[in-house]
């Protein structure tokens, strides 16, 4: 192999950090050649699909790359914006806000930069723009806030085969998860009494969260308690009772069971139960994307509505909220520690509130 120099190694400044952000992805266009590629991508990856190659690989192009596409792209079409894919747009306006966050609080040179997953930009170009960019330390934070196999781990994988390709390696932290951290979970409060204070108090909370095969849960993957845990940090802030609040799996893909209960199968029981004013908040999303924005926002609503609701709110992702950007700045400062010195004041960080499920 003939591996990828430094562009400079004779670099006798301060030593900079390089800060990677990555999110799942995107398709280029809510056009149905553009899903394809995307989902082509995205459902290879052994990470998120586990079956055996031999068998997985001719259903995903035999069966549902010529028909998928096209019934997605409908669906992309309903959320795109004047700027694109509302995950790609947020995502980089999130770098954005943090740049400049982290630039007046960190005593040291730095880069951020945004990778993808299954789309561009994609984790290879990000990371390669932090190398040409000089930084000898990087720092890599999956936007995704409870930890999962299925796409930190896809992080951690891409990451790694990118890094056996460079002749000089960085120095490399990752941070695996953030699902209990109290800025998290303060962000995450903030957002829904704001959202209360500007629409209503919902009488229950549904807490919805992209959701997982049962398999991969009994064989060892702690994703459904981190966001059992996230939910309940979230209603004890919020001042819930037990009665006023839930938790349910969205976005569930093929024949196999997912994880319980389902968000389409509690939002038709609520209103039976005489429950017909929610709000929904998705506090496994970072920013807005088709699962939030058209999958709950819109089709969820609708089976909300037509099961005898009456009042569904939905409270958007953290995005670019000013809490999000500076929780996110305090956990990239607290975890290069040791690397520079950073003046970002926040209460110290402490042990993770609750206990485990």
């Amino acid at each position: 192999m003939r591996y990828i120099s430094s562009p400079d190694f004779h670099r006798d400044g301060a030593e900079r950090i390089g800060i990677l952000l990555v999110n799942s992805g995107t398709p280029a266009a809510p056009e149905a050649g553009a899903v394809r590629r995307y989902l082509a991508r995205f459902l290879s990856d052994p990470r998120v699909v586990e079956l055996p190659r031999a068998l997985w690989l001719p259903i995903l192009y035999g069966v549902i790359l010529p028909l998928r596409p096209a019934r997605s792209a409908r669906k992309y079409r309903k959320i795109w914006s004047a700027h694109g894919s509302p995950l790609l747009d947020l995502s980089e306006r999130l770098r954005t806000e943090l740049t400049t966050t982290l630039t007046q609080n960190m005593l040291a040179p730095l880069s951020v930069e945004l990778g993808m997953l299954y789309s561009e930009p994609s984790v290879p170009q990000a990371l390669a723009r932090l190398r040409e960019s000089g930084a000898q330390r990087i720092l890599v934070l999956p936007m995704f806030p409870q930890y999962c196999g299925a796409t930190t781990g896809a992080v951690y994988d891409q990451v790694n085969a990118e890094l056996r390709r460079w002749r000089w390696l960085p120095e490399l932290r990752f941070i695996a998860e953030y699902h209990d951290d109290p800025g998290y979970i303060d962000a995450l409060r903030a957002s829904v009494i704001q959202h209360w204070e500007a629409h209503g108090r919902g009488k229950h909370v549904l807490m919805s969260f992209h959701g997982i095969p049962e398999r991969s849960f009994h064989q060892g993957d702690p994703y459904f308690c981190k966001c059992q845990k996230t939910a309940r940090l979230l209603a004890e802030e919020l001042l819930l009772r037990d009665a006023e609040w839930s938790v349910s799996f969205q976005s569930r893909f093929g024949p196999a069971g997912w994880l319980r209960p389902y968000t389409s199968s509690v939002l038709t029981e609520l209103p039976a139960r005489g429950i017909r004013d929610i709000t929904v908040v998705c506090p496994g999303f970072a920013v807005d994307c088709l699962e939030t924005l058209e999958e709950i926002d819109m089709e969820n609503r609708e089976v909300f509505r037509q099961a005898g609701g009456q009042q569904f709110q939905y409270v958007p992702a953290l995005n670019v909220r000013p809490e999000h950007a500076r929780f996110l700045a305090e956990l990239i400062a607290r975890h290069c520690q040791g690397w520079t010195h950073v003046e970002l004041g926040r209460r110290p960080a402490g042990a993770a509130r609750g206990t485990s499920v």
